[in-house]
């Protein structure tokens, strides 16, 4: 616990909810073990990843990931030939994900680091931006947009994915997910900050950005396969673009 306090209040007027960061603090343990607690997250992976490439080669160009966790998608994005930094508020989770990337041999930077803290010195000098399953777990997500877009280089690309606020979301993601099939940990998802793709479009247009694709993801608990797809209606993607 000493760890987790510490990492919550070294970012204790940042932008953060500590029983969120809390909560995902002590998950580090099994964070890398595709059938524990971040088992859905380890199925997700690779369709967010192909939503990412869909938008900008990671070939030789530098992204950037908030609320990178323990560095699922961070490793992914350094696999596929990108220069990755990744931020997160929560230390075990750092800690984990240093020790992991650095058993595979892949040079990412992990930093404990807000974004709106970050930007501030690395204005203007990313390709890509990834932003995954992250907005909807903090007190204000549209700064978060803004901190992300102020992060990249025109032409840049921000990546986002969260969970749409529906009645459908809330019997899939928070009663089924928790409550029923226990793929997460009870608790893991608040309905009321759930986010619609229109107020997410709205907070990425305000931030200066195009949005140029939105793609729903969806997934079956029972055969672990998940897909891109049409409907956005439980979680989503959404891509916009700094103007070049």
């Amino acid at each position: 616990m000493t760890a987790v306090r510490s990492s919550v209040n070294a970012h204790s007027s940042a932008n953060v909810d500590p029983a969120e960061l809390d909560r995902f603090a002590r998950l580090a343990a099994g964070w890398w073990d595709r059938d524990g607690p971040m088992r859905p997250l380890h199925d997700l992976n690779p369709v967010r990843l192909t939503f990412i490439e869909g938008q900008q080669s990671l070939r030789g160009v530098r992204a950037l990931d908030v609320g990178c966790g323990g560095g699922l998608l961070s490793e992914a994005m350094a696999r596929a030939g990108a220069t990755v930094t990744g931020l997160d508020l929560a230390g075990p989770l750092l800690d984990v994900a240093r020790l992991h990337a650095s058993a595979e041999r892949l040079p990412v930077d992990y930093r404990l680091e807000p974004v709106e803290a970050h930007v501030a010195d690395h204005e203007g000098s990313y390709d890509v931006v990834a932003c995954m399953e992250m907005i909807e777990h903090v007190p204000d997500p549209a700064a978060i947009v803004t901190a992300c877009a102020r992060a990249l280089k025109p032409g840049g690309v921000l990546c986002l994915s969260t969970l749409n606020r529906t009645v459908k979301s809330f019997l899939q993601a928070i009663v089924g997910a928790e409550y029923v099939l226990g793929l997460l940990p009870r608790g893991t998802h608040e309905y009321e900050r759930f986010i619609r793709p229109g107020e997410l479009a709205g907070w990425c247009r305000s931030a200066g950005l195009d949005v140029v694709d939105i793609a729903g993801l969806s997934y079956n608990p029972f055969s672990r396969h998940a897909a891109l797809a049409r409907d956005v209606g439980v979680n989503y993607l959404l891509a916009a673009r700094k103007p070049a």
